[in-house]
């Protein structure tokens, strides 16, 4: 699961329609410390538990005159799961959530994408999580993009999406409060 599971990720890029010439690929600056999976749940409906993936990896590529045609495919090494308490992520990481022994990965592929305007949109595509795949729909908006001072050229984007963990199996009672995570992505991609 290379920084990739809620994720989906990306897959952003897609929804940029100015000209580039065809469809790109770029892959994600996970090398930079320029990309980012993170999640969020509440703690007992009273504060937020926060944390992220230190570990993914993918791609993303578009036409600029096609965005709709874009494509995203990112894999998250769910092992990598940092809450920062190291009690709690050992807990995050057995059968009662992610399974990581069994399910060391999750993965997001692009299924379609719905433009929604300059740079904005919602990427649809199959999330497996836990050994289950749904789908799932991700809103994304453009951060920038253009050329960088080392002669390549990169787009960055972000993302949001809430998943149901029961959807993915996870059934550890957390209460009514915390039934959903909320994911935030943050990517940058640099041109192949």
């Amino acid at each position: 699961m290379k920084n990739s599971l809620f994720a989906s990720i990306a897959f952003a890029a897609v929804l940029s329609t100015s000209a580039i010439a065809d469809k790109e690929t770029y892959q994600i600056d996970t090398a930079g410390a320029h990309a980012s999976v993170e999640f969020k749940i509440k703690h007992l409906g009273y504060s937020w538990l926060k944390g992220r993936f230190n570990k993914f990896d993918g791609t993303f590529a578009y036409d600029p005159a096609n965005p709709s045609d874009a494509n995203v495919s990112v894999t998250i090494d769910t092992t990598s799961l940092d809450s920062n308490h190291a009690e709690r992520d050992k807990h995050l990481r057995s059968v009662d959530f992610l399974n990581v022994s069994k399910f060391p990965e999750a993965k997001f592929e692009s299924t379609r994408v719905e433009v929604a305007g300059e740079g904005n949109g919602t990427i649809y595509g199959n999330l497996t999580l836990n050994g289950v795949t749904r789908e799932v729909a991700i809103a994304t908006v453009l951060v920038g993009r253009g050329d960088d001072p080392w002669g390549g050229y990169r787009a960055g984007f972000e993302g949001n999406t809430k998943i149901k963990l029961k959807d993915f199996g996870i059934d550890f009672d957390l209460g009514p409060a915390s039934a959903e995570v909320e994911l935030s992505l943050s990517v940058e991609g640099i041109r192949k």
